[in-house]
């Protein structure tokens, strides 16, 4: 077969194109807003994919659909048919997965994170063929308590690594909607933690440009002190902690609209595997769950809520499971929840095709993986040739 000089050049020039996209062209700024659309912002932190369909129970009642599910994914977890099996489900049953990623766990601290796992990271969520077209990501957790970076507390090195993350990840993808870890506001200055004051104005004195690199706030909204907390009581340590962090960020001079992500939040129960008499009866959270919907969670700031926790059978939070212990039953907040009248959401859907395969890390081989493109580029230059 005899292939014409027109279409060698042409497909020369095709080749170029591909590569020159595929490895050097920066992606424009592609997410969209949750809250243009209609959006069911209640959600559920689970810890186990088969807690699913229970999930999608939970917060598409009601007349909802497409609610909200956290879920942490740690980094000897990255592994591609597993969750890709996962957003699969989740897109069957209209959930929109929100991804906290964490490290290891080296004894009682989670293992501080370098900047070789950067790339890993982000190959691996590239690789992977998401429910909806934004693709909500949390850069870690809690990095005011040492026990969360590897023993320490670091502002400064948080803020560039989060930077790092979101430059990357944007990379890959712009459709990556990147939020900052969730912050215990209640932590006092201490050998172990930070006040979330002097985290955030460190943090920010060494990054002003921090906002660039995030596109919503996640707030970690418990109603403090003991998980005694009333739902009127406003500022930091409460249900409206995120409206004080709003406000501390403003005064820190972050005036960008951050749509907000509740990702924990809700009362432990009196009844676990310990009863604890200081905490709110099981009886008492759902009616406290039914108010606070009418109240708290009505702001228009608010993208997602995912209280802790639906399904966590033992210590150290089995205070704060929905479901009871070695029944497939659960406390009246999961009702409580279930018949909060909420709305069927409209997010934009994912409907771009995956090129990037996830090549597994060697565990002796710290180089980055390198993206390999599939046969579906090159497949469209041989119809181009042959046709």
């Amino acid at each position: 077969m005899k292939i014409s000089s027109h279409k060698l050049f042409l497909a020369a020039l095709l080749s170029i194109v591909i590569f020159l996209k595929a490895e050097f062209i920066t992606p424009t700024f592609a997410i969209t807003d949750p809250l243009e659309v209609p959006n069911n912002k209640y959600g559920i932190h689970i810890i186990d994919e088969n807690d699913l369909e229970n999930a999608a129970s939970l917060v598409n009642s009601s007349n909802g659909s497409w609610g909200y599910v956290t879920m942490v994914i740690t980094e000897d977890d990255r592994k591609v048919d597993k969750w890709q099996a996962i957003f699969d489900r989740m897109k069957k049953y209209k959930l929109i997965p929100i991804i906290r990623l964490a490290t290891k766990l080296t004894g009682s601290n989670w293992m501080k994170p370098n900047d070789t796992e950067i790339e890993y990271w982000a190959d691996f969520l590239n690789s992977l063929s998401w429910p909806v077209k934004n693709r909500y990501i949390i850069i870690f957790n809690e990095p005011n308590h040492a026990k969360e970076w590897g023993g320490t507390v670091n502002p400064e090195e948080y803020g560039r690594l989060l930077i790092k993350y979101s430059q990357s990840l944007k990379q890959k993808n712009p459709d990556f909607f990147i939020l900052p870890a969730g912050l215990d506001a209640s932590a006092p200055n201490s050998s172990a933690t930070m006040d979330e004051v002097n985290f955030l104005k460190i943090l920010i004195k060494d990054h002003p440009d921090l906002s660039n690199y995030i596109d919503g706030w996640t707030s970690h909204a418990y109603p403090n002190p003991g998980f005694r907390g009333k739902i009127t009581d406003t500022g930091r340590g409460t249900l409206q902690t995120f409206d004080w962090e709003l406000g501390l960020l403003n005064d820190l001079g972050i005036d960008k609209f951050l749509p907000v992500f509740i990702t924990e939040t809700g009362w432990p129960h009196r009844e676990g595997d310990q009863t604890v008499h200081s905490y709110y009866s099981a009886d008492e959270v759902g009616d406290l769950i039914t108010s606070t919907a009418q109240s708290v969670w009505s702001d228009s700031r608010i993208t997602a809520i995912t209280p802790f926790l639906l399904n966590y059978l033992s210590e150290p939070f089995s205070n704060f499971s929905w479901q009871i212990k070695d029944q497939a039953d659960f406390y009246p907040q999961f009702d409580s929840y279930r018949s909060i009248p909420k709305i069927a959401g409209r997010p934009v859907l994912n409907d771009t095709h995956i090129f990037v395969n996830y090549i597994q890390p060697n565990l002796g081989d710290k180089s980055s993986p390198k993206p390999e493109i599939k046969s579906t580029l090159l497949s469209v230059l041989l119809r181009f040739l042959l046709f």
